[in-house]
């Protein structure tokens, strides 16, 4: 959905903060929350009365113009019942975060065996209406049925840095046309792009905050009495994790990892994991980081109403 996008990434930049961020002296004593942030808080009308159950009646919407598309392009095409997908993302309720949880997932970057044959159970169970459909299609059907679903595949001119590329509903096919339509035509983050960078600098700029320096460097010491001393900052500790991972994948002969490699890397994933979370937690250090992150915003908002103002004015004017 091309609007959620748009906040989307102003709201990646705030989660990403979260290690680095904060608030004013007269909020001191507050239990902040993270997700009402000034900076959120500011750009909520972007997102304003959007709920789970609005954004299930709009990917029914745009399902059904998909299937009306595709019928005016000479194909077949069963709108797809998306709440599958959300009994399939469900939790078993334990909050992010917690001590339960981090005791049992880590960072979130590996998983039990357990998890990985419930995903593998949960893709089994997805059902694709238009499976049996595509698949009795000649080979060049089906790859003209996909060229009219999703558009043609840029080339490598065309890709970015990354393989990104710029996207436009005009080129993405049926499934363009009818994003386009449920979703009225909203402004890409491109068209403020120097907000964006102004927005990721701010959150950059924490790193060097003086409260934030002495706060990495406590949690650093905390880290290093219970045997890891090779972090220096907090967001050293997911990295390193996030690193291994990488490396095992890239190495792998096979198509995928050795078990026992993965599964030593998830023992060392949780045992990390839980020693960051007591330092974390003895320090205090989200909410004192919080603070930062809140003092940033409220100064980025003053310095930076104009362009925060024209951007919700675009959404505005597009929904």
């Amino acid at each position: 959905m091309r609007y959620r996008a748009l906040f989307k990434a102003v709201a990646a930049a705030a989660f990403l903060s979260l290690t680095l961020a904060g608030c004013s002296a007269d909020k001191a004593n507050a239990k902040l929350d993270p997700a009402e942030s000034p900076l959120s808080k500011y750009m909520s009308a972007m997102y304003e009365g959007f709920d789970e159950e609005t954004g299930i009646a709009l990917q029914k919407d745009q399902e059904e113009l998909i299937a009306t598309c595709m019928a005016d392009e000479g194909f077949d095409y069963v709108p797809v019942d998306t709440s599958q997908y959300n009994g399939m993302m469900s939790d078993d309720g334990e909050e992010y975060g917690t001590k339960k949880w981090v005791a049992e997932n880590g960072y979130g970057m590996s998983q039990s065996p357990e998890q990985i044959a419930e995903q593998q159970e949960q893709g089994e169970a997805f059902v694709d209406p238009n499976q049996d459909y595509v698949m009795s299609l000649s080979e060049g059907e089906q790859a003209a049925y996909y060229e009219v679903l999703y558009g043609v595949t840029p080339t490598e001119d065309e890709l970015g840095e990354g393989g990104s590329y710029e996207y436009d509903w005009e080129t993405s096919g049926c499934q363009g046309v009818a994003s386009h339509e449920a979703n009225g035509d909203q402004p890409s983050p491109e068209d403020h792009a120097e907000l964006y960078d102004a927005i990721s600098a701010m959150y950059e700029s924490a790193q060097t905050s003086p409260a934030l320096v002495k706060l990495d460097a406590e949690w650093s010491a905390c880290m290093a009495d219970a045997g890891y001393a090779n972090f220096s900052k907090k967001a050293d500790a997911q990295e390193a994790i996030s690193t291994a991972m990488n490396t095992l994948y890239e190495s792998a002969t096979e198509s995928a990892p050795d078990e026992k490699a993965l599964a030593d890397l998830r023992d060392e994933e949780l045992a990390q994991a839980m020693v960051d979370y007591t330092c974390t937690e003895d320090l205090k250090y989200t909410e004192a980081s919080t603070k930062v992150q809140f003092d940033l915003e409220e100064q980025f908002i003053i310095d930076h109403k104009t362009e925060l103002d024209a951007l919700i004015a675009d959404y505005e004017q597009g929904k």
